[in-house]
C-alpha cells in the first residue's frame, strides 16, 4: 500500500480504518477529531447499513429514529468497539506525549474514554464544547401514547394529569464532550518536549483573555449552502484547540475528517493537516474549503 503523506495539508478519501495504516509511525503531533455517531448511513452498530443509498450526506437516522433518540445500551458498547482498532493505528502514528482530543455525544463520551485507555492512552482530561445558540429541545410528550391505549377515556384523562406534563429525558443539549487522551511520554515532561516538542500545552492561548478552561464557549458557524455536513465544528474552537496543543509546522491528524474544518483551521494556524473521510461528498466539500483557504 502506497504511504499517505505528510509533507502538507491533504484529504485523503477512505475508511481511516485502512488508512491509518499507511502513515508512518510517530508522524502526527495531535489527533483531533469527532468520530461519527448516528450520521453517514452507519446503523445501530456503527457498520455501514445503507451507506451508498441515497443523498448519505442528508442519513441521520437508525431503524426510524431521529439521530441519537434511540437509547440502547448497546450502541455505546458498539460504539468502543468500533473506535478500538482506530484508537490502536492512532497510539502508532502519534509521537511519545501526543494527544488525542475527541469530540462525542455526553452519552458516548466513557466508551470513547475506554476505547482510548484500552490500547494505552491516558485519559488526562474531559473538555466540554459549550454553545449558547437555541438547539433542538428533543425531549417527547407522552399523551399520545396514552391516547392509544384501550383505555375509557376518564382513565386517560386520569393517567395525562398524573405526568403533570413530564417528558422524556432529553434536556436541550448545549455542550459536547472532547476526550482528551495522551500517549505516554518519553521520559519527563522537559525530555518529551525537547525529542517531540508534544506533550505540554500553550497556557497563553485564550478564548476569553482568560486562562485556558476545560469549558470552551465558541458559537457554532452558520449553515452554508456549499457544505452538507449535518455537524461541523466551528473553526473558531477547532484552531483554539490547535493553538493550545500545537505550535506552527507541527502536524494535525483527523481519521474522521467530515467537511474538512481540522484541514482548515490547521491551514490557517500554519499546520500541517492530514484528513481521512470515508464520504466522497464530505471529501469534495473538504478539499474545496482547504483550497480556498489560500484566498
Amino acid at each position: 500500500m502506497p504511504m499517505l503523506k505528510t509533507a502538507r495539508t491533504a484529504v485523503h478519501t477512505g475508511d481511516c480504518r485502512e488508512a491509518l495504516q499507511r502513515l508512518a509511525g510517530e508522524c502526527a503531533h495531535l489527533v483531533l477529531t469527532d468520530p461519527p455517531y448516528f450520521l453517514d448511513g452507519l446503523d445501530n452498530n456503527w457498520s455501514k447499513g445503507n451507506q451508498g443509498k441515497g443523498d448519505s450526506t442528508r442519513n441521520c437516522a437508525i431503524g426510524g429514529l431521529p439521530a441519537g433518540m434511540k437509547f440502547d445500551p448497546g450502541q455505546s458498547r458498539a460504539f468502543q468497539k468500533f473506535l478500538a482498532p482506530v484508537a490502536e493505528q492512532l497510539l502508532r502514528v502519534l509521537k511519545p506525549g501526543g494527544f488525542a482530543l475527541m469530540f462525542s455525544a455526553p452519552r458516548l463520551a466513557h466508551r470513547a474514554a475506554v476505547a482510548l485507555e484500552d490500547v494505552g492512552f491516558e485519559i488526562r482530561d474531559q473538555y466540554a464544547w459549550r454553545y449558547t445558540k437555541r438547539a433542538q429541545f428533543k425531549a417527547f410528550t407522552l399523551s399520545h401514547f396514552v391516547e392509544r391505549r384501550a383505555l375509557p377515556e376518564r382513565e386517560k384523562s386520569r393517567i395525562i394529569e398524573s405526568l403533570g406534563g413530564r417528558r422524556t429525558p432529553q434536556l436541550r443539549p448545549q455542550f459536547e464532550s472532547i476526550i482528551v487522551a495522551q500517549k505516554p511520554r518519553a521520559g519527563t515532561f522537559v525530555d518529551n518536549w525537547l525529542e517531540h516538542e508534544t506533550g505540554l500545552v500553550d497556557a497563553s492561548q485564550s478564548l476569553d483573555g482568560n486562562v485556558p478552561s476545560t469549558v470552551m464557549t465558541v458559537e457554532k458557524d452558520d449553515k452554508s449552502v456549499e457544505n452538507t455536513h449535518l455537524t461541523p465544528k466551528p473553526v473558531a474552537l477547532i484552531e483554539h484547540l490547535i493553538r493550545l496543543f500545537t505550535k506552527p509546522g507541527h502536524v494535525i491528524l483527523d481519521p474522521f475528517l467530515g467537511s474538512g474544518t481540522t484541514c482548515v483551521a490547521a491551514k490557517r494556524t500554519d499546520r500541517i493537516g492530514i484528513g481521512i473521510e470515508i464520504n466522497p461528498a464530505y471529501a469534495k466539500i473538504a478539499r474545496q474549503r482547504v483550497k480556498e483557504v489560500s484566498k
